[in-house]
């Protein structure tokens, strides 16, 4: 253990102003407060909802990537056909 370093971090910590000390607590403590990130998460989806009415999102996110493979398919064999042309 390395106490020196440890009484020079607490003697850093103590003279912090009010508020450097909360933002250092702040930073310690932000990832073990999941609590108030799932409250942010709940708060946004519901506005989200309001602003949509309710209203579904236009596509499935199924459709939208079964759409662009279809898509990229058709491009690749259009791709092929050109290449079989100029042989």
């Amino acid at each position: 253990m390395n106490r020196p370093l440890v009484e020079s971090l607490v003697q850093v910590i103590l003279s912090l102003s009010p508020e450097e000390r909360a933002l250092l607590d702040e930073r310690l403590y932000r990832k073990t407060n999941w609590r108030e990130t799932l409250k942010q998460i709940d708060e946004l989806q519901a506005q989200i909802r309001a602003d949509r009415a309710e209203k579904p999102f236009d596509s499935p996110i199924d459709d939208i990537i079964h759409q662009m493979r279809e898509e990229r398919t058709e491009e690749l064999m259009q791709a092929c056909s050109a290449q079989e042309d100029v042989k």
